[in-house]
């Protein structure tokens, strides 16, 4: 068993607040540093939960990159299909999070990822294919996007990250010969955003229509909705004391894979993702080490 991530590594700096936001103004609170990145942290929550896991990203030849490439070595990723780049800046995360861990804002500097062309995987596609699935996210350009569409033959999953980035996703399948997707996870304001549509019904409906085979939409607090061939599903959200909100989405797709890997039927599969994200959810970290605990 083997699975190919594929996207963004960053160094992140989190800051915490200890009261309301005050704008304009310096707050008090908590900053910490880890490595994250929704491909780094999706292979993470995969690694800890004991699936064998290639990542491919591009790392600047910066203290950064080599503090998180020695990180994904030391977490058992293989890194073999990954590069440390010259002249180029390792990805950056900054994010602040209100006092009861909601975010607030968040600034994300990942242009080393476009590096990451079509050519880039096409001199990996053979080792990729032989993945039991690959998932990608949209820090990837576009074009990139598109290959993976058009030339994996393992389940190919995909992460739409933020609304900026969502609609990479969906362009790269307007362009597609033969439009198909595995599966494709969102948020709710991802999913609104990308299809101009007013509920999560509705972009659903566009977004099976533009060629998704299994749809997540993640619905914070009300839990996740799912759909396939015409049919939809609900689930509610796992009772949980928020800590800290960054990374529950991307344990949720590793839940999901994770759930697709041990043959768990859809839209089962989503009740693992919820299990994942609520790990998450419980942890100052946006990888919970606990998800190892997750059981089939």
């Amino acid at each position: 068993m083997l699975v190919s991530v594929i996207g963004g590594a960053n160094f992140d700096i989190s800051a915490a607040l200890s009261n309301n936001f005050i704008a304009n103004d310096s707050n008090p609170g908590h900053v910490t540093l880890g490595h994250g990145g929704v491909a780094r942290n999706i292979a993470h929550n995969l690694c800890l939960m004991g699936i064998p896991v290639r990542f491919v990203s591009v790392f600047g030849n910066d203290i950064f990159g080599g503090l998180i490439y020695d990180q994904c070595k030391h977490y058992g990723m293989d890194m073999s299909l990954s590069e440390r780049l010259t002249d180029e800046r390792t990805g950056m995360y900054l994010c602040i999070n209100n006092h009861v861990g909601e975010m607030i804002a968040a600034v994300a500097d990942t242009d080393i990822i476009h590096n990451i062309t079509p050519g880039f995987i096409e001199k990996r596609t053979g080792l990729l294919n032989q993945s039991d699935c690959i998932i990608a996210d949209t820090n990837l350009p576009e074009n990139t996007l598109r290959y993976l569409m058009e030339n994996s033959t393992s389940p190919l999953f995909i992460d739409a990250v933020s609304t900026t980035k969502a609609h990479r996703v969906v362009n790269a399948l307007a362009k597609c010969k033969l439009p198909h997707l595995h599966t494709l996870k969102l948020n709710q304001k991802e999913a609104l955003a990308v299809t101009n549509t007013n509920t999560y019904a509705e972009a659903a409906q566009c977004l099976m229509d533009s060629g998704v085979e299994y749809l997540y939409i993640t619905l914070g607090s009300e839990g996740v909705y799912c759909r396939h061939a015409g049919e939809e599903w609900l689930f509610p959200a796992l009772p949980v004391e928020i800590v800290n909100t960054t990374g529950a989405g991307d344990a949720f797709l590793a839940g999901v894979v994770l759930a697709h890997l041990k043959d768990i039927p859809f839209p089962q599969t989503a009740q693992y993702g919820l299990m994942a994200a609520r790990t998450t959810l419980l942890s100052t970290k946006a990888v919970n080490p606990d998800i190892a605990n997750i059981l089939l």
